[in-house]
């Protein structure tokens, strides 16, 4: 469900992506050291937006590093570490373990009841660290569980789900900017959840699966109507970035909530207007 987060890179300065990549490339190897190459392969774009949003607007004390990875052993990348790449690495982790759960939970998956295995004692010890947003996830996955399960069909409520467990991994610690960070976690993992549906509403129509959006996507203006939602929760979102003090990579971080979370929906909406007008030939 997560990956939407990421840049629209033909906007960024070569300085911008260099920032924006190192922080991204220290976010893999922290989760190398921390969690090994099963650690790796959790990583995502969403908590990489995570630790820029917390730099800018708290900017620690941070360290830049030169080292070689796996993905391109021929040369050293420039990493940035700090306390919020652990925090971020540390809220990657616990994600993917409770999804690997529920995967198991739900389908059986062997695989991933060992990926889970693989990583559990160390996401352990992330949840004794954070144990509010250990909680959280708990919580909103086994909310979001029962209503996938009974096919809830107000989209308010499933999205919402995710909106209040991203809002409180975006609180690091309570201060006078845990409101505004709630708040766009909030209508950041709505958007996430309804833009996967969207993204994956074809596939489930086929194959008969639950989605929210199954009800709406015969209406006429279906199309307008899901980028209306999906403008509404980015909206939101924008309004809490600029109450946030946030001056370092503050260009960074708009150009990921304004251009780059549309980056697959502009991909999926373009091959469905050609497919319709393909329909009507």
């Amino acid at each position: 469900m997560f990956g939407y987060v990421t840049i629209h890179k033909p906007e960024l300065k070569i300085k911008e992506y260099e920032i924006y990549q190192s922080v991204y490339c220290g976010l893999c190897r922290t989760l190398h050291q921390e969690y090994g190459r099963c650690g790796q392969l959790t990583l995502t774009y969403d908590m990489a937006f995570l630790i820029l949003l917390l730099n800018g607007l708290y900017e620690p004390r941070q360290t830049k590093e030169r080292h070689r990875c796996i993905a391109h052993p021929e040369q050293r990348h420039w990493m940035t570490l700090g306390k919020y790449t652990e925090y971020g690495a540390d809220m990657n982790m616990l994600l993917a373990y409770h999804n690997l759960m529920d995967d198991w939970a739900d389908d059986r998956n062997v695989l991933s009841l060992a990926a889970a295995t693989a990583i559990r004692r160390r996401c352990r010890r992330a949840a004794r660290k954070y144990p509010r947003q250990n909680r959280a996830i708990i919580r909103e996955l086994k909310r979001l569980q029962i209503y996938e399960k009974d096919k809830e069909m107000n989209i308010d409520k499933v999205s919402g789900c995710m909106g209040k467990l991203l809002g409180e991994l975006f609180i690091y610690e309570k201060d006078v900017w845990s409101k505004s960070l709630y708040r766009l976690g909030f209508f950041l993992g709505k958007f996430i959840y309804l833009m996967d549906a969207y993204i994956d509403l074809d596939k489930d129509k086929r194959d008969g699966k639950y989605n929210p959006l199954i009800p709406l996507s015969d209406k006429e203006d279906f199309e307008e109507e899901t980028l209306g939602m999906l403008n509404m929760m980015m909206a939101e979102c924008a309004r809490e970035f600029e109450k946030l003090p946030i001056v370092k990579n503050a260009q960074i971080l708009r150009n990921i909530l304004y251009s780059g979370v549309w980056e697959r929906y502009a991909a999926v909406s373009g091959r469905q207007k050609r497919s319709g007008e393909d329909n009507k030939k």
